[in-house]
C-alpha cells in the first residue's frame, strides 16, 4: 500500500501549567514521527483517565522520556509505520496503550502497545479499552493471580477501572464486591455483575465479613490508598492479596498494624502502569489479546462509556471525571 498523505500540522491538548481544567488548551503544532519501532495512529478518539487529571494537576510522578502531553489511550488507523515494524499495516484499525500524547490528531506509540480493534467494537467505545484493560489485567489478574473461583473487592464500582474489572469478573464467572457512594450507582455495579456495597451508609470491612461468613475476600483492588489499608486489610481472606493502583484518599499510611498481615500471610503490592518499561507493557497486551479480546468480540465484557467530550472540550471531559458524577469511561471524540 502507498504512503498515506499526511498534513504538516495537527491540533493537540497542551496543559499549559499545572492547574484545573482550563489549563489544557487546543494548541497546533508539527505530527510526531514514528521512531523505528513505533506506529503513527491518526486518531479517532482518545480515553480520558485519572493520571491524565493528576498530570494535568502537576501532581504525577514523570519519568525522564515520557511524553508530556496528556492521553494515555487512543483509537485509529495506522498511517505510518517505523521501519522496524511488522505484523501491522496501513490502514488497519487498531487501539492502543500510549505513553502521552493521546490527546491530538496524530499520535506515535511503540508497535509492541498497539492492538488491533476486536470485531463490533467501534472506534468510540474502542478508545475506552487500553488503559483501564491494561491496569485492571496487569494488576488482578498478573500481579494478583485472580482465579475463577476466588472473590474480589473493588473500591470504586463505578469508575473506568472498576466498570472494567467488574465487566471481566462477570465474564470470568468471578464472584465480585464493589464500592460506590450512592444508591444509583451502586444500582449500575449490580446491573455489572456485582455485590455493591454503599461505603457512605456501610462499613465495607463489616458488609465483607458478614457477606463471607468471616472468611474475607481473596483480593482487593484500591484505589483510595491511605485511608482505606487498615479496613481493606482486615477485609482480607488468608493469603489475600491487596493492590493499590491509586491514592484518591491519601498516598501515606499513618498508622498499620503489621501483624495482621503476618497472621493473614497477607501480599500488599500494588503498580503504575505507566511508568511500566515498554517490554512489560508487550507482555500484558499480549496477555489481553490471547484471553480477554475474545471475550470482548464475542460481546462479554464491553466497556462502559459515560459521555463523549469533542478533542477541543478536554477540559469539560476533566470536569466531568472529577465532579465524580460518571460512570464508566469518559472519551474525547477527535473526527
Amino acid at each position: 500500500m502507498p504512503a498515506i498523505p499526511l498534513p504538516s500540522t495537527m491540533t493537540y491538548i497542551e496543559i499549559t501549567t499545572p492547574g484545573g481544567p482550563e489549563v489544557l488548551q487546543p494548541r497546533t503544532g508539527p505530527l510526531p514521527v514514528a521512531q523505528a519501532h513505533e506506529l503513527l495512529i491518526k486518531v479517532h478518539a482518545a480515553g480520558v483517565n485519572r493520571p491524565d487529571a493528576l498530570q494535568r494537576a502537576g501532581k504525577y510522578p514523570m519519568q525522564p522520556g515520557m511524553n508530556p502531553l496528556p492521553g494515555l489511550e487512543v483509537a485509529g488507523e495506522i498511517v505510518a509505520l517505523g521501519a522496524e515494524v511488522k505484523g501491522f499495516a496501513l490502514g488497519d484499525r487498531v487501539c492502543a496503550l500510549t505513553n502521552g500524547g493521546g490527546y491530538a490528531e496524530y499520535a506515535t506509540v511503540p508497535a509492541t502497545q498497539v492492538l488491533p480493534i476486536p470485531a463490533g467494537i467501534d472506534m468510540v467505545s474502542a478508545a475506552a479499552i487500553p488503559e483501564t484493560f491494561f491496569t485492571v489485567w496487569a494488576n488482578l489478574f498478573d500481579m494478583a493471580h485472580l482465579g475463577a473461583e476466588e472473590s474480589v473487592l473493588i473500591h470504586g464500582g463505578t469508575s473506568g477501572i472498576g466498570t472494567t474489572a467488574l465487566s471481566l469478573c462477570r465474564a470470568l464467572g468471578i464472584k465480585a464486591f464493589a464500592t460506590a457512594g450512592s444508591s444509583e450507582k451502586c444500582e449500575q455495579i449490580r446491573q455489572l455483575g456485582g455485590e455493591p456495597i454503599n461505603y457512605r451508609e456501610q462499613d465495607f470491612a463489616k458488609v465483607i465479613a458478614e457477606r463471607t461468613g468471616g472468611k474475607g475476600v481473596d483480593v482487593i483492588l484500591d484505589i483510595m490508598g491511605g485511608p482505606y489499608f487498615e479496613p481493606n486489610v482486615a477485609s482480607l481472606a488468608r493469603r489475600g492479596r491487596l493492590v493499590v493502583i491509586g491514592f484518591l484518599g491519601s498516598p501515606t499510611v499513618k498508622e498499620a498494624n503489621l501483624l495482621a498481615i503476618m497472621a493473614k500471610q497477607a501480599v500488599v503490592t500494588g503498580s503504575l502502569l505507566r511508568s511500566r518499561s515498554t517490554e512489560e507493557k508487550a507482555v500484558i497486551a499480549a496477555g489481553l489479546e490471547r484471553h480477554v479480546w475474545p471475550l470482548l468480540a464475542e460481546g462479554k465484557c464491553p466497556p462502559v462509556l459515560d459521555q463523549v467530550f469533542p478533542l477541543a472540550d478536554a477540559a469539560g471531559a476533566h470536569r466531568r471525571m472529577e465532579g465524580g458524577d460518571h460512570v464508566g469511561k469518559i472519551v474525547l471524540k477527535v473526527i
